[in-house]
């Protein structure tokens, strides 16, 4: 494990140890060298072209084994855990959250949901082409009247004489047109609400499963999204993920996908720091380095806690974690604090640079719009407060009375 628990006088002085061990050193710092001497230039190219990685790349991240890094590996996966999940991601993400998406996807995207729920012919039939690199699954969850309001979608699958068809329309989906195969929310039967929501895989392909025109965002450049529109799309039984009255099981696999959209901002977060700190040192004005003004230094600190702070939050919900799925309660406070963090820090570490930092010729600028990005992706931040006050509580609020 990558931390222990040491009782000392009374059960009430606990001292908790996040210290990697040498493995884990060894595994950040291995994926630490790759990253920066291999993807600088592919990063740049994503951020100009605002296209995906190519499957080159995908496939030579399944060759180092960094797709499924928590997957078992009786199905290609490194057999490892959520923490070195996390380890791996960070450091590709610090490069570019674009070229990191694939890692992302495969270890704490809708392909956990498949890893813990499907069944073991859906399992062999899409993780290994998710640890190869052939394969990226996506969620379909938001609709255009349904997104916070999840459980208002309208996306439906019926059995119409012995075919199951599903139809409806998506949006918001992340690798939306790109991604070749989806897990798409739908309704199963009549029931109300949440009770009659479940999931079914559908792959790019199927007929009468098209995309619209593709979107274009102010951050995350090279990740796909676009309307997905399903007309009788015919699907099998083994394609059914999680059945009607799945839904709560849905948004638990959910609560460690946000643990990776986590991970994605404190890189962000954090690469944008360690550029900064470097130019504060080199940066001269008044005859000195800027971080010889207290002003600056005073920044510098604040930045450093929130960033260790975040680090810590995302660390104890991927390590609770490792028995199952992660509470919602410590995944939302992760990702909450994780989404604010990056924003302050972007913008922090923009304004220290002054005009260097609003200028496309640096990565502050491109730091700032992605750490926007995921105070929106995988929940919004006040609907995760919203969730953080009814796990103190014990009880769901009712948004609609």
């Amino acid at each position: 494990m990558p931390y222990t628990l040491t009782p000392n006088v009374s059960q009430q002085d606990i001292a908790m140890d996040f210290t990697l061990t040498e493995e884990q050193h060894a595994l950040q710092e291995s994926v630490r060298q790759f990253a920066q001497r291999e993807l600088p230039a592919i990063a740049r190219e994503i951020e100009e072209n605002d296209e995906p990685p190519s499957l080159e790349l995908r496939r030579r991240f399944g060759e180092l084994g960094y797709l499924g890094v928590n997957l078992p590996t009786e199905y290609g996966g490194g057999g490892m855990t959520h923490f070195d999940a996390v380890l791996v991601l960070e450091e590709l993400a610090k490069v570019s959250i674009a070229v990191a998406f694939p890692i992302f996807e495969s270890c704490f995207g809708p392909t956990l949901a498949i890893a813990h729920f499907g069944s073991e012919s859906m399992k062999q039939r899409l993780l290994p082409k998710v640890c190869s690199g052939e394969t990226v699954v996506a969620v379909a969850m938001s609709e255009p009247d349904a997104g916070s309001a999840l459980t208002d979608l309208k996306t439906q699958l019926t059995r119409t004489n012995g075919r199951l068809l599903l139809n409806g329309n998506k949006r918001w989906s992340s690798g939306a047109g790109h991604s070749e195969a989806y897990v798409v929310y739908s309704r199963m039967d009549d029931s109300p609400g949440a009770k009659s929501i479940g999931a079914v895989v559908v792959e790019k392909g199927a007929a009468g499963f098209s995309f619209g025109k593709r979107d274009h965002h102010m951050g995350f450049r090279g990740v796909y999204s676009a309307d997905m529109y399903f007309d009788d799309v015919e699907v099998s039984e083994d394609d059914i993920l999680v059945p009607a009255g799945g839904f709560g099981k849905l948004m638990d696999a959910f609560d460690l996908e946000r643990c990776g959209n986590t991970t994605m901002s404190l890189a962000t977060a954090q690469s944008a720091f360690d550029y900064v700190l470097n130019y504060v040192q080199e940066r001269e004005q008044f005859g000195k380095p800027l971080v010889d003004f207290q002003g600056v230094q005073i920044q510098i600190a604040e930045m450093k806690m929130k960033l260790e702070a975040a680090r810590l939050l995302l660390y104890r919900a991927v390590i609770n974690a490792e028995s199952g799925l992660p509470s919602i309660a410590e995944s939302s406070v992760a990702k909450c604090f994780a989404n604010e963090t990056a924003r302050e820090v972007t913008g922090k570490c923009v304004q220290l640079m002054g005009g260097y930092g609003y200028s496309k010729e640096y990565p502050l600028e491109q730091k700032m719009r992605d750490a926007w990005g995921w105070g929106i992706a995988g929940g919004a931040i006040d609907i995760q407060k919203v969730n953080i006050t009814a796990a103190l509580v014990g009880r769901r609020f009712n948004q609609r009375a």
